[in-house]
């Protein structure tokens, strides 16, 4: 077995691409994201990456919130979308036909057709380069009823989750193992 060496670059593949739903409900955006994950267990937080000329980062910037709205196979369309397109020039909610869903504690909306969205307020923003990372407390997991069976867990696999890998996405595929697996006795 051989490696080739490349150049330093972001090639940890693949990642979550997420709708990040931003402002009010009355004047709202949507940017898409692929440099997210969490960065803490207890407290929960996690984070975005965001370039400071996008649209969006002064909303979340000047709010302290957002919504991170986890993509299915269904929404792979409007992510693209949301992520090509400027919400300085068109509605994002209005032109891919998403529904505005009101929150807990944030004041910018979710989107309805996510199958899990999670609302965060802004602890500290870290100016990195090309990417500024908003470092972002959990305040909230909103988890679409029809993914919770009968006894009250929610099955996260039943959600087609899409992925990006490359320039492309991908949805989720089949299990290959389970937390403690390699370590679990045989009977």
């Amino acid at each position: 077995m051989s490696k080739v060496m490349w150049k330093p670059g972001t090639f940890i593949y693949p990642i979550p691409a997420v709708m990040v739903s931003c402002g009010t409900m009355e004047k709202s955006n949507i940017i898409t994201v692929a440099w997210t994950g969490i960065i803490n267990s207890n407290e929960p937080m996690c984070y975005i990456s965001v370039r400071p000329e996008r649209y969006s980062y002064n909303i979340i910037k000047e709010s302290g919130e957002f919504v991170i709205n986890l993509t299915s196979k269904d929404l792979t369309y409007a992510t693209d979308w949301c992520g090509v397109k400027s919400g300085k020039n068109v509605d994002k909610f209005k032109e891919m036909n998403l529904t505005k869903e009101k929150c807990n504690f944030v004041k910018c909306p979710a989107i309805a057709e996510s199958p899990v969205s999670i609302e965060c307020r802004v602890k500290e923003i870290k100016e990195l380069g090309s990417h500024h990372m908003f470092m972002a407390e959990v305040l909230s997991i909103n988890a679409d009823e029809k993914y919770i069976d009968e006894k009250g867990a929610f099955d996260i696999t039943k959600c087609n989750l899409v992925a990006y890998a490359n320039g492309k996405y991908f949805e989720l595929g089949n299990q290959v193992g389970k937390f403690g697996y390699s370590v679990k006795k045989k009977q």
